[in-house]
């Protein structure tokens, strides 16, 4: 039962990720938040009741550019 003032959202609520986290692994990837759900860093959840909810896949991955390289070829005239 959550003791914060204002209390923490239920975890079948929609902003159930809005929880405080009560425990906290981030070398394992995990926290626990106060309303009983697992968070991952890869944001999949597991909820209290068992039930697993995969991280969304939708998002999008930014890959840095690469610098684009131009070769520029010079032509000298021999006289």
């Amino acid at each position: 039962m959550c003791q914060h003032q204002p209390r923490c959202p239920d975890a079948m609520a929609p902003d159930h990720m809005a929880a405080r986290a009560v425990a906290r692994h981030p070398e394992q990837g995990w926290s626990l938040l106060c309303n009983g759900v697992v968070s991952f860093d890869d944001m999949g959840e597991v909820l209290p009741d068992g039930r697993t909810v995969p991280p969304p896949h939708d998002r999008k991955v930014v890959l840095p550019s690469q610098p684009r390289v131009r070769y520029v070829y010079n032509t000298y005239s021999m006289q």
